[in-house]
């Protein structure tokens, strides 16, 4: 069973910055890709950022250039570095990890942007 633990979500003022962790009791090179995913207050969950076993990268459009998703490989952990937060970037963070079998997700950590 791999286990995944977000951590980092806090309070803070619009205009700056969190860095969100995602820890993966697996090994990083057996994972597909990891992905952040946003839910925001009473809408759906939607894809922030991934990366891919190759280091390939994708973005929403919302987060482009603010955001950066990147992995320590040596501690099974992907991190999702956040900038010039505003209101909208306000919800529960997810982590999916993709293997070749199944996903898995995190819990969740909560971050909220005050205006």
């Amino acid at each position: 069973q791999v286990q995944v633990v977000e951590s980092g979500g806090n309070f803070v003022q619009a205009g700056g910055s969190l860095r969100l962790s995602c820890a993966v009791s697996a090994n990083i090179f057996s994972i597909n890709a990891v992905g952040w995913y946003l839910q925001a207050p009473g809408k759906q969950r939607e894809l922030v950022a991934i990366i891919t076993r190759f280091g390939d990268t994708n973005y929403a459009d919302s987060v482009k250039g603010r955001f950066t998703i990147s992995r320590d490989n040596a501690k099974n952990t992907v991190y999702l570095q956040m900038n010039s937060l505003n209101s909208e970037d306000t919800g529960v963070y997810f982590c999916n990890v993709q293997m070749t079998y199944r996903t898995y997700w995190g819990q969740g950590t909560q971050v909220t942007v005050s205006s």
